[in-house]
């Protein structure tokens, strides 16, 4: 909120106008209030105008100001008893940006994205095959509405379930010129990438090797997971 300058000319000084001035320059009063409202960072109330510039008599330059920007760009308008500029309603389609939201894809959206990607095409009951676990059908939806997975017909089984494949916009994003040079399992492993999967699968080896040993469970299937990493790695054979 603005305060009041001492250094700021009074209301005597505000309300002379030189007896030289032409009728089309404004008083220093006018130019006063102008100035206050468009350095303002809120609205302001004819109350706290007055209070800015010591006492003045406000109300006249605001009818004034109002009058001249009518119909300009910019506007004067009073909202609630207080005072602002703004875009005139016309005009603010000029002034709307389009920003680009980013967004962060869930695991899930990025696990199903990783085998569109290297199983296309596919459908989602063999997605959740991979994944192991049902896939939500807004994880496709999300996916699609990036641009990145599209349907691509329709599996010629019983029941025709949809398939899905990936587009050139994922392409474009990803700077890969096809699929073939995706990523395959060694160059994965070599950048690090697969390290936390490696990890989480040791800590689940050990922790049910020492169950089994216990008597108190049995040690899980791992098919599923080398053949989910050792698939990824020849896209080409899909392709």
């Amino acid at each position: 909120m603005l305060r009041p300058d001492p250094s700021a000319p009074g209301r005597q000084l505000m309300d002379h106008v030189p007896d030289d001035q032409s009728d089309d320059q404004p008083d220093d009063l006018v130019r006063a209030v102008e100035a206050t409202l468009f350095a303002a960072e809120e609205p302001m109330s004819v109350e706290q105008l007055s209070a800015h510039l010591h006492g003045a008599d406000v109300r006249p330059a605001l009818q004034e100001l109002a009058a001249h920007y009518a119909g300009r760009g910019v506007e004067l308008v009073e909202r609630g008893k207080r005072w602002q500029f703004q875009t005139a309603p016309d005009m603010s389609h000029l002034l709307r940006r389009e920003r680009e939201q980013l967004r962060r894809l869930s695991r899930a959206a990025t696990e199903v994205l990783a085998i569109v990607a290297y199983h296309e095409p596919v459908s989602r009951a063999e997605v959740e095959a991979i994944r192991g676990v049902q896939t939500a059908k807004g994880t496709l939806d999300v996916l699609m509405e990036a641009g990145w997975v599209r349907i691509a017909g329709r599996r010629e089984v019983p029941g025709r379930p949809v398939i899905y494949a990936t587009t050139p916009a994922f392409l474009a994003h990803f700077g890969l010129s096809s699929r073939r040079d995706l990523p395959g399992l060694e160059e994965l492993k070599a950048a690090g990438l697969l390290d936390p999967v490696d990890d989480a699968f040791d800590n689940l080896m050990g922790h049910s090797s020492a169950e089994t040993e216990d008597g108190q469970g049995e040690e899980p299937e791992t098919e599923d997971d080398e053949g989910d990493f050792g698939t990824l790695a020849n896209p080409e054979e899909n392709a």
